[in-house]
């Protein structure tokens, strides 16, 4: 029976082996085995690979910032902080692949913080100005160039101007601007739709920073690029209800630089912005981990300080999938605060002192606008010119107090409109009369032209030679030429002398659109005359021109101008002055008033004075209590473009520190060093006389004393300094010029003015920790040098460090801003303690000699009559330089106290400050206030201060 199943078995197994189903079968089972175990060893034994690999992971370093460390007074009040804040950033996700989808995402972005006045953040150097006019935002000429040679992708600036003309660096902002809009796509740019869509300038140059900026991150794409800070919470919501129209664009918290007491401290602290290219390997090169995305300090103490302030930086390395989302973190490390730093400065001084200076600008300012025309002749006194009122009333103006661009506004006002009118009426003659005699074959000399056609003739000339335009190549002028000479003494037409630049080739005409091969001279010239007169006609700097010659001749009145400010929103109406000034038409009284009350300041006019620098030392320590310089600016808002470049063409040069960058002849604050030099090299004794005739005729040209036609008579040295007399000094320089055998010689007396400079530090910089120009010791004339002529120039702070070497008997500090660094905890990092440079070992004679003369100065002297309320004794020495006769006087002054044991030293310069008992009145108000006789809130809420009564000649 068995053997009947077995045999029953094999027959099945025979029919079923042979069968075609079976081997379907095994075939199928074969297939789903193999499936099962594929699934088996991916799932099971090597899942977590296969999900990664399908996850497509990527490992990532990311950075954080490190908190910037804060900025303190002497006394602990916060002058520099970090806030929270919200930031807008882009990141190129890909999510649009091309420009077009790009450009609609950066347009909806834009219009987004535009609605909310939100500011994009600036890499590419070229703003809009108040008056709707493209500008370069480079800080120099230089700079403008290093731009350019980073736009065109280039390795130095010398690759510009090649011989293809294809990286030209002779292009104004605005035909950058278009050529950048074309090379980007926004000319024709289209929606979604294919609709053309309408950009403004504004929107255009907003979309091309954000595409700068990118470009400039575009070898980290993975990393988000900061476009707007500090948005407000309106904004911020506003993004995230748009996100999915704007794509890889996010907000994120985080911090920003604020200043307190921003404007009388800018000049010192400096501002913050993103790392500039040209200072990125510099930077690596102490840090290895900055990147074009830092934000690091530019100027001032936050430049100098950078890396103490800054910190270092978190870091940790992610792995991402192809999602984004973060698989895992590794090699986490925590950033860590920057240091704090601890300045010598005093806030209260600091603030006081700069509305002191407002206000003493804005006195001298009063007294010296006058109600009608004023000509400089050849031998006006530079203490005592007139500035006409037309002048103020034209840097209304010139200075874009008032807005062209406002004043042009479909909307303006009547007042506007009517001036508007003036202009244009006027315009169109004047281009008019500038074509007619441009192609005249009977050009005038610019000698007998009108005084407004000469001014235009000369702006064409220096438009076409200007560096952004570059038809004229100066460089290749022949100027030993009869024409060249003949331009040089306007005996020739501009027409005939451009006429000689294209004959000899420095008249470049690649710009004129024509053949020069085929083009004669005329129509050479004509195209050149279409290109110029049309670009004028958009020119604001040619347009001011003509308001100027509008101005003077009455067309455009004060009145006008004046009741514009109103309109434009400068000054606030309180209902009475406007309606005077409308009733009486008296421009000049109601100007004079607006001064007074600082309504309008300095700054806004721009005339002479408009800036000036104070500097208060401790004589015993070397540490700068006060370092101001008027005007200032915001530096809280440095990062908007457009006030960027308002500052760049504030012709009062906010920019510009007045304590440290304005170097100017000396005049007789130098004095006191030939005065010790004399005594030391024993060529004068401490009682001996030189009688002053009026003028000394040791040398030619005769040196004429301040007092001439009169003489001062006998002076010891004591008398000497405390009369600046010219002639005694001039002598001591002679004497210090002739050696033991009686023998002269110029180089010996400079050599021993030298040492002596030398020996006060005016040989190298003062020592403080900001910008400072190198001092310049006289190489001329050792008479003239021993006077504080010739070519001596030195900065104020430097004139400080020398004085404050005179109150101490010697000792000269490297000076200095810093007290200490802090770590966060306040725990001590470093003491700056200023060093000692040098000391002076003097006679005790010649110090008491010329402490003395310097006291006798302010007792006896001219000044006498400007100190007689000051409570406090000191000791100070006036000075005067004149460095253009149809300009005013340099004013400084250089003082300590108290006498008897002096404890501060005050040095003032006002740049063409008329005399220097305007000089002298500020470190009177300073010192008043440094004694507690005013306080801050007094000055504060104070005017315009009365201009000096006393002409002091020195």
């Amino acid at each position: 029976m068995f053997r009947d199943l077995l045999d029953i078995a094999s027959e099945f197994f025979k029919k079923v082996v042979s069968s075609r189903l079976f081997i379907l079968g095994t075939i199928c089972f074969a297939m789903y085995a193999g499936l099962v175990s594929k699934l088996f060893h991916m799932q099971i034994i090597n899942g977590e690979k296969a999900l990664n690999e399908y996850l497509q992971i990527t490992e990532q370093t990311i950075t954080s910032a490190g908190t910037r460390g804060n900025i303190y007074d002497r006394n602990g009040k916060v002058l520099a902080y970090n806030k929270l804040a919200y930031s807008v950033t882009v990141q190129d996700t890909g999510a649009y692949k091309n420009s077009a989808a790009k450009n609609n995402m950066y347009l909806n972005l834009v219009r987004i913080l535009q609605k909310h006045k939100e500011t994009i953040q600036s890499k590419f150097e070229v703003a809009i100005d108040p008056n709707g006019d493209m500008v370069y935002t480079s800080s120099s000429e230089a700079s403008r160039k290093r731009f350019l040679r980073d736009y065109y992708g280039l390795k130095s600036i010398e690759e510009l101007d090649d011989e293809k003309s294809k990286y030209p660096s002779n292009l104004s902002a605005k035909e950058l601007f278009e050529k950048t809009c074309k090379e980007n796509g926004l000319v024709d740019l289209k929606d979604s739709d294919g609709n053309m869509v309408s950009l403004t300038d504004q929107e255009a140059l907003d979309i091309i920073n954000i595409r700068y900026a990118l470009r400039l991150m575009s070898y980290r794409k993975y990393e988000a690029t900061t476009v707007a800070s500090q948005v407000s919470d309106e904004t911020v919501a506003d993004i995230l209800e748009h996100l999915s129209d704007i794509q890889g664009v996010s907000v994120e918290e985080t911090t920003i630089r604020a200043y307190n007491y921003s404007i009388p401290f800018a000049p010192i602290i400096g501002y913050t912005g993103k790392v500039p290219e040209d200072q990125l390997d510099e930077l690596q090169k102490k840090q290895q981990d900055y990147d074009i995305n830092d934000i690091i300090g530019r100027t001032g103490i936050e430049y100098t300080m950078e890396h103490s302030l800054q910190g270092t930086k978190g870091k940790k390395t992610i792995y991402k999938d192809s999602v984004g989302r973060i698989r895992e973190t590794k090699d986490e490390t925590d950033s860590s605060a920057g240091d704090d730093v601890y300045l010598n400065q005093d806030a209260d001084l600091q603030v006081g002192i700069y509305h002191l200076i407002e206000q003493s600008l804005a006195g001298v300012l009063i007294k010296t606008i006058v109600n009608g025309d004023y000509q400089v002749g050849a031998n006006t006194d530079g203490s005592n010119m007139k500035i006409p009122v037309k002048d103020a009333y034209y840097q209304l103006i010139n200075n874009n107090v008032l807005s062209l661009k406002a004043l042009e506004d479909a909307d303006a006002s009547d007042t506007e409109k009517n001036i508007y009118t003036k202009y244009t009426s006027s315009q169109k003659q004047i281009f008019k009369n500038l074509r007619n005699e441009l192609l005249s074959d009977h050009a005038t000399a610019m000698k007998d032209m009108p005084e407004d056609m000469k001014a235009y003739m000369i702006y064409i000339y220096t438009y076409l030679s200007g560096p952004t335009v570059g038809i004229i190549k100066e460089d290749l002028i022949d100027t030993s030429s009869e024409e060249y000479q003949a331009w040089k003494s306007n005996e020739i037409s501009l027409r005939n002398f451009l006429y000689y630049g294209i004959a000899n080739g420095w008249v470049d005409t690649t710009k004129l659109e024509t053949d020069s091969k085929y083009s004669n001279a005329d129509d050479t010239f004509e195209k050149l005359v279409d290109y110029v007169l049309s670009n004028l006609e958009e020119d604001r700097n040619f347009t001011k021109k003509i308001y100027r010659y509008l101005i003077n001749d009455d067309v455009i009145t004060g009145q006008e101008l004046c009741l514009a400010l109103y309109d434009q929103g400068v000054l606030k109406d309180s209902g009475q002055d406007a309606a005077q000034l409308r009733a009486t038409g008296d421009a000049y009284s109601f100007l004079l008033k607006k001064l007074s009350t600082l309504e309008i300041t300095p700054a806004q006019l721009a005339l002479s004075p408009c800036n000036a620098g104070v500097v208060v030392t401790n004589d015993k320590t070397g540490e700068v209590l006060a370092l101001v310089s008027y005007p200032g600016y915001d530096n809280n808002r440095i990062g908007d473009g457009t006030y960027f470049s308002q500052l760049q063409a504030d012709m009062s040069l906010p920019l510009y520190n007045n304590a440290t960058q304005t170097r100017k002849a000396p005049g007789s604050t130098f004095k006191p060093i030939t005065a010790v030099a004399a005594l030391e090299e024993r060529v004068i004794t401490t009682d001996e006389t030189i009688n002053c005739t009026g003028i000394y005729t040791e040398v030619e040209p005769p040196i004429k004393c301040w007092i001439y036609s009169g003489h001062h008579g006998p002076l010891n040295m004591i008398g000497g300094i405390e009369n600046s007399c010219n002639y005694l000094f001039a002598d001591l320089g002679h004497r210090l010029s002739t050696d033991s055998a009686g023998v002269y010689s110029p180089d010996l007396g400079l050599d021993v003015l030298r040492t002596y400079a030398t020996k006060f530090g005016l040989d190298h910089k003062s020592g403080v920790e900001i910008a400072e120009l190198d001092p310049q010791i006289s190489k001329d004339a050792p008479e003239r040098s021993a006077m504080g002529q010739g070519s001596h120039a030195f900065t104020n702070v430097q004139l400080s460090r020398y004085v404050a070497a005179i109150a101490n008997r010697g000792t000269v500090f490297e000076l200095s801003l810093l007290d200490k660094t802090t770590d966060s905890e306040g725990n001590l990092i470093e003491d700056y303690t200023p060093k000692i440079s040098s000391h002076i070992d003097a006679a005790t004679t010649t110090w008491d000699t010329v402490q003395q003369g310097m006291r006798e100065v302010i007792a006896n002297g001219s000044t006498k009559r400007l100190f007689t309320d000051l409570e406090v004794e000191i000791a100070g020495k006036t000075g005067t330089a004149q460095e253009a006769r149809n300009k005013p006087n340099h004013a400084f002054f250089i003082s300590y106290a108290p006498y008897d044991n002096p404890e501060i030293c005050v040095t003032v310069n006002i740049p063409y400050g008329y005399s220097s008992s305007n000089a002298a009145n500020i470190a009177k108000n300073v010192y008043k206030y440094y004694y507690g006789y005013t306080d801050l809130e007094s000055i504060v809420n104070a005017g315009a201060l009365d201009a000096a009564k006393v002409n002091i000649r020195d």
